[in-house]
């Protein structure tokens, strides 16, 4: 390999530390930048789409209760095949019919900078009954069709066809 005099001092290193509450801050030289927030729900629902996108059989999604529960609910409406939980880490089965992903798209409705909240009677309808609206409930984690038969309104989380 050839030895160039000079290059490797212009090049600045970037680092990246990883907190435990999720967010990061990035060290670029002796400035740090602002603390970055990370959405663990949309991460979660973006893995989980970008697996299917991909043809993987599994994917791997970081632990916390509620997306635990998210993807108990997606494995109730048959998205997903099988939901396992290893060390702080929850491996979800994609499931394929045909070699064809069951799940088509995923749309993230509410998010750190944009809550939206809706009424029993002002919930979404997604492809006209064909797919899920994941709502966030007094009563738990529900889908839109679940949650207008309890009349409980809440955040709307996602969109899932």
């Amino acid at each position: 390999m050839w030895k160039i005099p000079g290059l490797f001092a212009k090049v600045r290193t970037l680092q990246t530390l990883f907190q435990g509450d999720g967010s990061f801050r990035l060290f670029t030289g002796s400035q740090e930048s602002e603390l970055v927030k990370m959405d663990p729900i949309g991460d979660a629902l973006i893995r989980i789409k970008n697996g299917y996108r991909v043809g993987k059989e599994s994917v791997a999604l970081k632990y916390s209760k509620l997306i635990l529960h998210l993807v108990k609910l997606l494995q109730k409406e048959g998205y997903l095949s099988d939901v396992k939980v290893k060390d702080r880490e929850i491996v979800v089965s994609l499931s394929y019919q045909d070699r064809k992903p069951v799940l088509t798209d995923i749309k993230r409705v509410s998010k750190p900078s944009l809550r939206v909240y809706k009424g029993a009677k002002q919930l979404p309808k997604v492809l006209n009954g064909l797919g899920i609206a994941v709502v966030s409930t007094p009563k738990g984690l529900l889908t839109d069709k679940e949650a207008r038969k309890m009349n409980v309104g809440g955040e709307v989380l996602a969109l899932i066809w």
